[in-house]
């Protein structure tokens, strides 16, 4: 995730190749990238070139069929057994279900996926197993040594897959302008995870993460130390940089939920579209991630005068594009 202090590197012109063949250029990327490696701050030459036989014109390498399970606009996923649960690995996962979706949505066999706030790693995963290659960052050191963990454990497809630890505004030094055929992530949600955990329920259950803060770490820098309006502006700001890595007309999903604070909803969300349209993006889809197979007990809230939705059992999927 974006935060790590660190003065400009001087971003060396050579590049670090990559490819398909474990005794070839592929070889010479490793799965993870730390700061004190001699590959940080350099340009990775990653294939991002289509290895498939679809028409230019396609957006993807997918039958029609598969084409119209995704048309709906609520999407609902079950977690699988690679899937990351353990909150005290990391406090915000995703399924591989819905990684694989996007990606096999939005790009073809070959072509290139970053992740400006890698986390666990799970659609650097996904990529993997569909045979994209993908280019993940994160700031924390612990959650790129889970990163490396998950890649090294999964047989390769296709394509290179690499975790750096490095902040997200410094991503357009690593890629070449034009060469990412799609952005997914689940940013930091603001300030949600920000403040001691409390389970509200008629049980008044307690486990774990009770009492906790979970927030991945308190270097200002991180986005998720910060308010709405400096998150908003933060988050606007990296994807304006990363606007000219896309192709155009490629496509940016980012996944966020809202957030209740001191009884008063935060449209994260409703922010970040207008951010992104302010910074060039145009916005296509809005679709709704159905949760509700995957929590495991509801708490009752608002009972009985103030109405409020579990926002645990949906998140929000913005899909926007860069214009042509």
């Amino acid at each position: 995730m974006a935060g790590k202090g660190k003065s400009e590197p001087n971003r060396k012109t050579d590049c670090t190749e990559g490819g398909n063949d474990d005794n070839g250029p592929a070889a010479r990327i490793p799965p993870a990238i730390f700061e004190d490696s001699p590959l940080h701050g350099r340009k990775l030459c990653i294939p991002h070139e289509r290895t498939c036989s679809c028409k230019p014109n396609h957006l993807n390498c997918m039958t029609a069929s598969q084409w119209l399970r995704c048309q709906t606009g609520v999407w609902r996923f079950s977690y699988e057994k690679r899937d990351v649960r353990d909150k005290r690995k990391h406090p915000a996962t995703f399924p591989l279900a819905l990684a694989r979706q996007v990606i096999e949505l939005f790009t073809h066999r070959g072509e290139l996926v970053l992740d400006p706030f890698a986390g666990s790693g799970t659609t650097l995963l996904a990529a993997r197993e569909l045979g994209r290659s993908a280019v993940g960052f994160d700031l924390q050191e612990d959650y790129i040594r889970l990163c490396e963990q998950r890649l090294i454990s999964e047989m390769r497809a296709g394509g290179v897959q690499v975790a750096v630890q490095d902040d997200a505004r410094r991503i357009t030094g690593y890629l070449d302008p034009e060469s990412v055929s799609l952005i997914f992530t689940s940013p930091p949600y603001a300030n949600l995870l920000n403040r001691r955990r409390r389970n509200k329920s008629r049980r008044q259950r307690k486990n774990h993460q009770y009492g906790k803060i979970e927030q991945y770490s308190q270097d200002p820098r991180d986005l998720g130390t910060l308010e709405l309006e400096a998150y908003t502006r933060a988050m606007g700001e990296i994807f304006e940089s990363l606007l000219g890595l896309l192709r155009p007309l490629a496509h940016c999903v980012i996944n966020v939920p809202d957030m209740w604070w001191n009884d008063r909803r935060v449209t994260i969300h409703v922010a970040l579209i207008e951010e992104l349209r302010r910074r060039g993006y145009e916005l296509r889809n809005v679709i709704i991630w159905d949760k509700t197979n995957v929590v495991n007990r509801m708490s009752i809230l608002g009972w009985p005068s103030n109405y409020i939705t579990l926002g645990i059992t949906f998140e929000y999927l913005l899909d926007f594009r860069r214009p042509r």
